[in-house]
């Protein structure tokens, strides 16, 4: 025998009222001014009891409305269809991390519950749920769990990537000195795609992969064994932007940071000025100083500010051998004046994810996972 209370019909609790007045069904449809055929079926449990009928029942019996109207939500909760499990367990899963938007991307399956747990697992290349971070009751802390999970499922992309990417060994000299071979792509947008041509040679694993929302990141610099890796978003689709970060992060490798835990730079320009980290600041520095020295912007300012004119400000960047959009994202920052001939910083996500490994902006890497 079942032990569980079957919750009667609403209609039941009105037909003892009834009988306890000694009213008839007609009776109560007289007071209620409407037919008996009305009433009948609310009576039998054919029909639920609307707020309009819970109004004038409360009149009729002299009780508050919301009496019938609650008789009517704990009947019909306990008639309601038990929900599928994997509603509690895809709530747990989106409650700490991305999935629908993983999913979306293509980086996870759609499927049950339980599958997207284990796919969980193997994305983030750990045993079971418990140790992935930021899942409840975590089996070991990492230097992870002071990451938000949508920067650190990004980050995982990119290593994922990276992994299956074939490199040649890095070298240090190398690298150094592709920064003048670098600058030589500067003048000219559609150069960037050599970019990735040029530290694959080196020995740099470069890669690009969409930020997910709101995560606000820009790059990221750490190592697989001896070889390094540079991640890009490019959530900024401008010139000076990739090019500061881009060279932000060869620093990153240049000096052996992120070896030990990887270096991962959220809202890079905005927050240049408030670095505080030693890493940060020496990465800043070299940045900010590529293809526009401090020593030239500040000569430049110091001749023509404020009178900047358009061709004035190109034939500065002319002579460096630069885009006017770099010169121009250095004097913003520098004068604190984001609309500063705001429209010469051009798009550039088209020339590099060209040739660049690009996971993002409907094109997706298919990895066995």
């Amino acid at each position: 025998m079942s032990d569980t209370y079957v919750v009667p019909t609403p209609g039941s609790f009105i037909r003892e009222e009834l009988e306890a007045r000694g009213w008839s069904q007609r009776d109560l449809a007289f007071v209620l001014g409407c037919t008996e055929q009305a009433v009948n079926p609310i009576l039998s449990g054919k029909r639920g009891i609307s707020p309009d009928m819970a109004k004038a029942l409360g009149d009729a019996f002299d009780v508050a409305p919301e009496f019938f109207l609650n008789l009517q939500k704990t009947y019909d909760l306990q008639r309601a269809k038990v929900p599928d499990p994997d509603v509690s367990k895809r709530a747990k899963l989106q409650d700490r991390y991305p999935v629908r938007e993983m999913i979306k991307r293509g980086w996870l399956d759609e499927t049950s519950a339980d599958l997207l747990e284990e796919q969980l697992c193997r994305f983030f290349k750990v045993k079971d749920q418990q140790s992935i971070p930021y899942f409840t009751h975590a089996a070991k802390k990492t230097h992870y769990d002071d990451t938000p999970p949508p920067q650190l499922v990004w980050l995982f992309r990119v290593r994922q990537l990276a992994e299956a990417l074939p490199v040649k060994p890095y070298s240090a000299k190398a690298l150094r000195a592709s920064l003048d071979q670098l600058k030589l792509l500067m003048g000219d947008p559609e150069e960037s795609r050599h970019v990735p041509r040029v530290l694959a040679e080196c020995g740099v694993r470069f890669i690009i992969v969409e930020p997910l929302q709101g995560s606000k990141i820009d790059g990221v610099a750490f190592w697989i064994d001896a070889s390094p890796v540079i991640g890009m978003s490019l959530r900024f689709d401008r010139i000076d932007n990739f090019w500061f970060v881009l060279r932000h992060e060869i620093e990153h490798i240049l000096r052996g940071h992120g070896k030990t835990k990887e270096c991962l730079d959220v809202d890079l320009v905005a927050s240049v000025d408030a670095a505080t980290e030693e890493e940060e600041v020496i990465a800043n520095a070299a940045a900010q100083g590529f293809g526009v020295s401090d020593e030239e912007l500040n000569g430049f300012l110091a001749r023509y500010y404020p009178l900047l004119a358009e061709d004035t400000f190109c034939s500065f960047a002319k002579i460096l051998g630069v885009h006017p959009g770099i010169a121009v994202g250095r004097a913003q920052q520098h004068l604190n004046k984001f609309n500063f001939l705001r429209h010469l910083l051009v798009k550039i996500r088209e020339y590099v994810c060209s040739s660049a490994i690009t996971d993002g902006w409907g094109k997706l890497v298919h990895l066995d996972l």
